[in-house]
Order: C-alpha cells, then sequence, then structure tokens
C-alpha cells in the first residue's frame, strides 16, 4: 500500500501528530454529542439519507419520518413508495433513497429476523463486508453505522478529513484512497469507540466552520501553527 505520508517520517511521529490534532480540535470546539439520533435505527437510516446532501436536510426528512410514525422497520416497507419518496424528499435524490431505505429494511427482515442488535453483533470485518454488500452502501456510510451505530472502533474518513490532514502536511494528495487514508490513521491510532468517534466529528466541524473548501479562516484556526497551508 502507498502511504502517501510527508514529513512524518516514523509511527510515532504520525501517532504524535494525529493525538496532537485531536487534543488541539478538542480543546478549542468541546464534544460534539455526534451522531444525533434517538435510536441506532434512526441512525442508520439518518446515514443513507445523509449522502451527498447537507444534515439540516436529512433532518427535515427524518422529521417527516416521525410525524408520519413510519420510522420503523415495517413503517418503511408498508408504506407506499410515492408516499414514502414525498417524505424524505427534504434529503434529495429521494426516489433513489426510497428503493435504497426498502431494500435495506428488507435485509433487516429477512436476514436478522429485523433485529438490528444482531446485525450489530457482528465482527467489524463482517459486519462492514455485509454493510458494502447492500446496494447504495459505500465506505463512509458503512463505517458511519459500524462506529456510531453498532458502536464499534472504526474510523470514519470523508472529505473533510482528506482536505484537513492534506493541509496540515499529513499526506500528499486529497486524492489518497478512502481505504489508503483510513488504514494509516488506524495504524497510528488506539482503536477506541468514543475517541473515533469524537475525533471524526470534531474534524467535521473544523472543517464546516474553519477549514473550509474556499476562503478557509486561517487566522481563527485552532492548528494554525502545524499547518502546511498556513505556513506556507
Amino acid at each position: 500500500m502507498k502511504q502517501d505520508i510527508t514529513k512524518l517520517a516514523s509511527s510515532n511521529d504520525i501517532s504524535q501528530f494525529l493525538y496532537n490534532i485531536y487534543n488541539k480540535l478538542y480543546e478549542f470546539w468541546g464534544p460534539q454529542h455526534w451522531w444525533p439520533a434517538e435510536t441506532k435505527f434512526e441512525m442508520v437510516i439518518s446515514a443513507i439519507l445523509a449522502q451527498n446532501i447537507s444534515w439540516n436536510s436529512v433532518e427535515k426528512a427524518i422529521c417527516n419520518l416521525k410525524r408520519a410514525n413510519i420510522l420503523s422497520i415495517e413503517g418503511i416497507l408498508q408504506t407506499s413508495d410515492e408516499k414514502l419518496a414525498e417524505l424524505v424528499k427534504p434529503a434529495g435524490y429521494y426516489n433513489q433513497k426510497t428503493k435504497r431505505l426498502k431494500e435495506f429494511c428488507n435485509f433487516l427482515k429477512k436476514e436478522f429476523n429485523s433485529d438490528l442488535e444482531k446485525l450489530f453483533a457482528l465482527d467489524i470485518s463482517s459486519l462492514r463486508q455485509v454493510l458494502l454488500s447492500q446496494k447504495g452502501i459505500g465506505f463512509e456510510t458503512a463505517d458511519s453505522i459500524i462506529l456510531y451505530g453498532a458502536e464499534k472502533p472504526i474510523f470514519v474518513v470523508d472529505s473533510y478529513t482528506k482536505r484537513l490532514f492534506y493541509r496540515l502536511g499529513l499526506i500528499e494528495s486529497e486524492k489518497i484512497s478512502y481505504n489508503d487514508l483510513q488504514a494509516i490513521i488506524m495504524a497510528n491510532l488506539t482503536p477506541q469507540t468514543k475517541f473515533f468517534n469524537e475525533f471524526h466529528a470534531l474534524i467535521v466541524k473544523h472543517c464546516k466552520e474553519i477549514c473550509k473548501s474556499k476562503k478557509p479562516i486561517c487566522n481563527k484556526c485552532c492548528l494554525r501553527l502545524i499547518c502546511n497551508y498556513f505556513n506556507e
């Protein structure tokens, strides 16, 4: 595997750098209390709805499902495609996401007797493989479900993670593959669910508020003293 590491030559350097990033972000932003969901099933459904859309839009769709009293496996399966599509419309790609929700609920019903905990009882590797076998569930969605739903230690990578670590100088390119970056991170951090949860949430928060794709607010960044982008 090609590890796109630049100035950090040793594993100890990488590990220390990652923990330093986490500590600075946590001190600056505080706990993020993520993923915001009342149940594990709601978390899974919101993860599927969250693909290619803002969180505010996901919240609107989830609220619609709750108001219609169908935020359950049977509730979704017994609702017509037309009605379900209308309810999840705020989350975008509503016809496609309607299909994905029904396929996933059918899968849970047939393979796990509608028991999400039976699915989550699988080890991380098996659970990831099963989730990725479902149409429309990619690496980020699968790992989000594993981390935030099943509460198992796997690091979620997204565009925010790639942007931040590229600007800080940890990786050479934002085009690094999902699995390669995840492998680098997980090889250099102690696998702890709460820690991975908080770290990922802090990265998302920081990149939305400070380390923006365009016009980052570098003068307010708590990481600026260790950032290649700022110090170039």
